[in-house]
């Protein structure tokens, strides 16, 4: 039997990944009371259990009693020793952006009421949900993703993943808005030559042939990414060994527009000769479009 458990703060999209997996062919419960797990997977791993029950996602979040949350450690040994084969899939968002989808839904926060208000119901969850944050498979960061852009990463990222196979997602990011909190892995490239400095480049991405070719003619750009196929080469085996389902590696530099898309494309590119799921995610380069700026 495989099991997934959505989790993460409310408004971080726990309900479009369920909906994903339900597509999926996964029989999908809401809000299961925490106490109920072991039981319920124990039942679905009868003979007599219908097929439909060995694909099995449940969300699970702050609406448990603290006391469960607290033991979920406990339970999800349990779960392991039996045998069942467990991936915790954990969902979150920065504090602004889960104020603003709040507000613009005029929900009600379930640890919200007259002492406590929306800010603090968001922080106080973040504590409560700790136990399975901890233990999270794939943690994802949904700060800037849409309803459409989150569905499509869960569908490639699980979906596409062949049993007990390592999932890899590059993606390139700016320095200057943040390290993804997500990574794994964080490489830093900003000692590249930077083609923001040509002004023939400025509006173009690492993805742009020109700034390939910019890239291409220094000889430091070819040593990094051989360096990083390397290192990446050595270690990745290891944690799939380990029973290491998803791995995240960022690769930033200042802006996130030309040598951290560069570096990721040409690992991307590279690394798909080795494993069936590898995705690439250009953090910035959306909302650099939307500005016009590319």
């Amino acid at each position: 039997m495989k099991l997934i458990i959505v989790s993460g703060r409310s408004g971080s999209g726990k309900s479009t990944a369920l909906h994903v997996l339900e597509d999926l062919g996964f029989y999908c419960i809401d809000n299961l009371p925490i106490g109920l797990l072991f039981p319920l997977t124990q039942e679905a791993t009868t003979q007599e259990a219908p097929g439909r029950l060995k694909k099995m996602a449940v969300s699970i979040d702050a609406r448990n009693l603290s006391g469960e949350l607290a033991n979920f450690e406990t339970i999800y040994q349990q779960l392991k020793q039996t045998g069942v084969e467990v991936e915790i899939i954990f969902l979150d968002a920065d504090e602004q952006s889960l104020l603003q989808r709040f507000h613009a839904t005029r929900r009600k926060h379930p640890l919200s009421d007259d002492r406590t208000s929306l800010r603090e119901a968001i922080t106080n969850e973040k504590q409560l949900l700790e136990p399975l944050s901890k233990l999270a498979d794939l943690y994802v960061n949904t700060t800037g993703l849409s309803m459409y852009e989150l569905r499509d990463m869960i569908k490639q990222r699980v979906a596409g993943r062949k049993d007990q196979e390592l999932a890899l997602l590059f993606q390139s990011f700016g320095f200057k808005h943040g390290v993804p909190v997500d990574s794994d892995y964080v490489f830093d490239v900003r000692c590249l030559p930077n083609p923001y400095w040509d002004t023939s480049l400025r509006k173009h991405t690492g993805i742009d042939q020109p700034v390939i070719d910019f890239l291409e003619r220094e000889p430091l750009t070819r040593q990094m990414v051989d360096d990083l196929i390397r290192f990446l080469s050595t270690w990745l085996p290891s944690f799939a060994d380990s029973n290491r389902s998803y791995m995240t590696i960022s690769i930033g530099c200042t802006g996130g527009q030309h040598r951290s898309v560069y570096v990721c494309e040409q690992l991307g590119r590279l690394f798909r000769d080795h494993y069936h799921n590898v995705q690439v995610r250009h953090t910035e380069l959306p909302h650099l479009q939307a500005r016009g700026e590319i």
